[in-house]
């Protein structure tokens, strides 16, 4: 063990007995580590049993003890842009603001600038570091062109208590989405595990062998000649997750040139999806939270434009 390491140690119980490493450490009480980081600190060494280096699927027998070293934080060396915001609640401990379409959210090789952690840094000044070097104060996720509510730590306790959260299902996140074709019935869930596309490394599609757990329930609001406005409600949090069940089921969103059609001739760039509810309680409080965002104008032209066409 490298000097000056910090380690953290577990004892493995009758619990872990059998379990997988990997699939163990992230189950912990308390830790916001994803498999793929864990998997990881394992092929770097960071991660011993009973002393020992292992391999990540590795099988944990009770009794053993499991000592991991985290690395630090790395320094951000990501420039603050003062880009509005669309601040719809802060305090000391969370900001949630409501994303436009278009937006990346944290910077990636190559796309340094331009994003909501750009903007956050230079409006909040300091944010979580858990999320990493380009991912600070980062709790969840929404793609580039889905607009909508996110939120983001600014301290490392509000960034791991809303991660718990997220993880146990208690983050409310609701979705307002346009999709192709009239679907017939008034409701459903969508239950297909999700994981990368074997044949297109960029997207995701339902993969029932290696894929995880996905449901994505919705509701039908609005019927137009050919499309349907719904209300979906995330259980899980998969990349593309709404995108990809509703193409899977056949009502790709409209807008949506990766999973569906490769033109649109409707006034909208980018899926029709906007994150319109999000709740959670609030880290030092406990306080309930609820938070809703109207839908952009360019989601109101095509509803507009949908209505006019089913006259």
């Amino acid at each position: 063990m490298t000097e000056g390491e910090e380690w953290r140690n577990w004892v493995v119980d009758e619990g872990g007995n059998g379990q997988r490493i990997d699939k163990w450490l992230v189950s912990l009480d308390g830790v916001t580590w994803s498999r793929m980081m864990v998997q990881a600190w394992i092929r770097a060494g960071r991660v011993r049993v009973d002393g020992r280096e292992v391999k990540v699927n590795y099988r944990l027998k009770e009794g053993e003890t499991v000592a991991l070293s985290v690395p630090p934080v790395e320094e951000i060396h990501i420039e603050p842009e003062a880009i509005p915001l669309d601040i719809r609640y802060e305090d000391q401990d969370v900001i949630v603001v409501n994303k436009p379409r278009g937006m990346v959210v944290h910077p990636a090789p190559g796309n340094p600038r331009g994003t909501l952690v750009n903007a956050l840094l230079a409006h909040c000044k300091d944010l979580s570091g858990i999320g990493g070097v380009i991912r600070p104060g980062i709790v969840h996720r929404i793609d580039k062109d889905t607009s909508g509510l996110i939120m983001a730590a600014k301290n490392d306790e509000a960034h791991q208590a809303l991660a718990a959260q997220l993880k146990a299902h208690r983050v409310e996140r609701v979705y307002t989405a346009v999709v192709h074709h009239e679907i017939p019935h008034d409701r459903g869930t969508v239950d297909a595990p999700i994981g990368r596309d074997p044949h297109h490394r960029q997207r995701m599609a339902v993969v029932h062998r290696t894929g995880k757990r996905a449901v994505t329930h919705f509701v039908v609001r609005e019927r137009f000649r050919d499309a349907t406005l719904i209300e979906c409600r995330l259980e899980t949090g998969r990349t593309h997750q709404i995108r990809v069940h509703m193409q899977y089921i056949g009502h790709p969103l409209i807008g949506d040139l990766v999973y569906g059609p490769k033109k649109c001739r409707y006034p909208i760039r980018g899926q029709a999806l906007h994150a319109r509810v999000l709740g959670f309680e609030h880290p030092r409080t406990g306080e309930r939270i609820r938070l809703e965002a109207e839908l952009p104008q360019d989601m109101e032209r095509l509803l507009a434009q949908l209505r006019a066409e089913s006259l």
